[in-house]
């Protein structure tokens, strides 16, 4: 039976999210999530400069005598482009900046990233992905019919943050991840950005080609690597409010914005924008505008106002549905039979979250996850001590 639709009282998720839950109130669990989330990890005002300090004495120290003392990801976004900002402007750390070209970056986010770390005088390093070998596995995961097409980029991403964090010894990596605006995340609709069993499982599956070049890591490099790096979501201890940050970022950095939440990537833009609504009717926008509706950064009228328009220009849809296919060598029959393939997930494939489901190994998981929470919250014990 078709579930009968609902919509939070308090922000825009509703049953598109087939996991989603209410209490008697109305509100969802992922507004519960939020508020939990908010006492856990975010610290503001004089609390937070004070575990901001404390943190950016740490790295200075640990950094000492060696060429960068943290890492940070750049992708021409409002987020990380703030946090490259903060972290050389105001606190002086001598951080370099990672990007990973997938082949999809706009001219604009690459403007973007180029103005801004000459401004700040941030080395950069890249990482260019072997284009055939990602676009074949592009395609092995838009065949494989699940929401899940853009995690592979998110994989790749942190394994080359972690194999050079490894390289130049360098413990801290620090994000743009804040939970005021990014927390209403449902599962459901992108999941396994770290499961490298899931990815390998789809490309062999619906692939041409194995993945001879493609950064990854496994279970157990994943999770030594959550033991022995820290990543750092700084903007959860700043009073951060992502509009005054774009006006600063415009004004001191000649930063210029792009016109919706990840839509530096043309990939992105088309694939949360077209293809995710289109297919699988999960609109993007009201995950992060719920988070933004229960941070106090936008009313509530506003964003259900907003949502019902196209998530971006009709004719630019268009567009990029050409570009898309022509760069992933699809004629319209093609795109169209992707499109109309039944829905898949997760779940479908052979991954790492189905082997867990095992008593024993998902033993072996629960224990590594406390040992990591363990850890962390020792660690903001002693940094706010």
């Amino acid at each position: 039976m078709e579930r009968e639709y609902r919509i939070c009282t308090r922000c825009l998720m509703d049953t598109s999210d087939p996991e989603i839950q209410f209490d008697e109130q109305g509100v969802c669990n992922h507004c519960h999530d939020y508020d939990r989330l908010i006492l856990q990890r975010v610290m503001k005002g004089e609390a937070g400069l004070r575990y901001l300090e404390g943190l950016v004495g740490q790295i200075k120290s640990e950094g000492r005598g060696k060429p960068y003392d943290c890492l940070m990801g750049v992708s021409g976004g409002v987020d990380s482009t703030y946090v490259a900002y903060v972290v050389k402007h105001k606190f002086g750390l001598r951080p370099l900046a990672i990007h990973m070209d997938n082949g999809w970056d706009s001219e604009l986010a690459v403007k973007n990233i180029e103005e801004t770390l000459k401004r700040l005088e941030i080395d950069l390093f890249t990482n260019v992905l072997d284009w055939e070998e990602f676009k074949n596995l592009q395609l092995a995961f838009l065949k494989a019919s699940t929401p899940d097409s853009e995690i592979p980029s998110d994989h790749a991403i942190w394994a080359v943050t972690g194999d050079m964090a490894e390289k130049l010894k360098v413990r801290y990596i620090l994000t743009g991840f804040n939970v005021r605006t990014e927390t209403h995340l449902p599962r459901a609709w992108s999941q396994g950005h770290f499961d490298w069993k899931y990815i390998q499982s789809v490309n062999r599956q619906f692939g041409k080609a194995k993945l001879k070049t493609f950064p990854h890591q496994g279970f157990f490099t994943y999770y030594r690597r959550l033991l022995s790096l820290r990543r750092v979501d700084i903007l959860n201890y700043m009073d951060y409010n992502k509009l005054e940050a774009m006006r600063l970022l415009e004004r001191e950095l000649g930063w210029k914005y792009y016109g919706g939440k990840h839509h530096e990537s043309i990939y992105t833009r088309f694939y949360q924008g077209y293809i995710l609504p289109t297919k699988f009717g999960y609109d993007k926008r009201r995950s992060h505008h719920s988070s933004q509706v229960c941070s106090g950064e936008i009313s509530r009228e506003a964003a259900l106002a907003e949502i019902q328009q196209a998530a971006y220009a009709p004719s630019l849809q268009e567009e990029d549905r050409e570009y898309v296919s022509k760069k992933l060598s699809l004629n319209d029959a093609e795109f169209n039979a992707i499109m109309n393939l039944p829905r898949k997930s997760y779940w479908d494939y052979p991954s790492y979250g189905r082997t867990l489901e095992g008593p024993l190994l998902k033993g072996v998981y629960n224990g590594l996850r406390n040992l990591y929470r363990g850890m962390q919250r020792q660690r903001n014990r002693i940094q706010e001590a």
